[in-house]
């Protein structure tokens, strides 16, 4: 067994295992999602060919089957690690789903809104309530503060997947970096497990969605995924590693949120699709896809790396300069990614 009580083999096994169920699984799923998933190109489209959407579900599957085989191989979970994978297990399939559906027929902003608003409310309601990042708020301001978070990330996530790869050269860096955490003792097990299983998932799929695509996640891999990585973030964050939590995310929290508040500003509406995100910015300006991901995935690595340093270092002045350093790191690609765009 490793420090933080996941066996040596699970470190290995299930990011393998996953990958490959993931990959079993979108190669079944393939062609019925090309009869019923297409997503057809228009104005606003990253991509020039009806391309099948959907992907997500082999993603969302096998992450959670093999979760659930490894807690079954290695023992019972503690009381309230087993309930925060249930809720996990529960809003990741209802995002999964509602997502599905409208991947397939479409849906409006509203059942959108409620079906997150109920898997992140479950998701925020199960942690237990020992566990605070601001002790000096009232509990139910918190919970309340944390679901509002993980709605605007659940969708933050589904906004930036416009490009092939670009939700891959997201989540692997970001589980990858957990999984080490759980690995060296720094969040529980079930953390760990999920952070290995969902890094495997990802790996799987990319090979479907390598460019040019021959499938995307849709709504029904890029909501879950969402979900699933705020929650590892949460998580991150509840075990005392604010900065790392803040540091892992970073590229997608800057560009999600400095494109909304333009958008605003300009009077558009917010949920309507659009390709003015900076690294859609940059692909308009000519910098090709892979380049693109490239450097984002680049930029991720070294979020990864001040994100393990503020780990190791355990100070505040050491995260501090560690989140600056992000911050310079992830101004300075969306600066590059807006100048490509002139």
């Amino acid at each position: 067994m490793s420090g933080a009580g996941v066996a040596d083999w699970a470190v290995i096994g299930v990011p393998i295992l996953a990958a490959a169920l993931c990959a079993g699984a979108v190669a079944l799923l393939l062609p019925w999602l090309k009869s019923s998933a297409l997503a057809h190109p228009v104005d606003r489209s990253s991509h020039r060919e009806p391309t099948p959407q959907g992907g997500g579900l082999g993603v969302v599957f096998s992450t959670l089957t093999v979760v659930w085989l490894a807690v079954a191989v290695a023992g019972p979970l503690p009381a309230d690690a087993l309930a925060l994978l249930w809720a996990l297990t529960g809003a990741a399939g209802l995002l999964t789903l509602v997502g599905l559906v409208d991947d397939i027929h479409g849906l409006s902003p509203g059942p959108r809104l409620f079906a997150q608003l109920l898997a992140v409310g479950l998701v925020v309601l199960l942690v237990p309530s020992d566990t605070r990042l601001i002790s000096a708020l009232p509990l139910w301001v918190e919970r309340a503060c944390l679901v509002v978070l993980g709605v605007w990330f659940v969708n933050l996530v589904n906004f930036m997947d416009g490009i092939d790869w670009m939700t891959v050269a997201e989540v692997v860096p970001i589980t990858a970096a957990i999984a080490i955490f759980g690995i060296g003792g720094i969040v529980p097990p079930v953390v760990t497990l999920v952070a290995l299983a969902l890094l495997g998932a990802m790996l799987g799929f990319a090979p479907f969605n390598r460019p040019v695509a021959r499938l995307f996640l849709g709504d029904a891999g890029s909501l879950p995924v969402g979900l699933v990585l705020g929650w590892l973030l949460l998580l991150l964050a509840i075990n005392g590693q604010i900065a790392a939590a803040l540091l892992l995310p970073l590229y997608y929290l800057a560009d999600a949120s400095i494109t909304l508040l333009l958008r605003i500003r300009r009077g558009e509406t917010p949920w309507e699709a659009h390709r003015t995100h900076f690294y859609q910015r940059a692909v308009a300006g000519g910098l090709t896809v892979p380049a693109v991901v490239a450097r984002v995935f680049a930029t991720n690595v070294a979020l990864a790396a001040l994100a393990t340093v503020s780990v190791m270092t355990r100070t505040a002045l050491a995260s501090v300069l560690c989140v600056v350093g992000g911050a310079v790191l992830v101004g300075v690609l969306l600066a590059h990614f807006a100048k490509a765009q002139r």
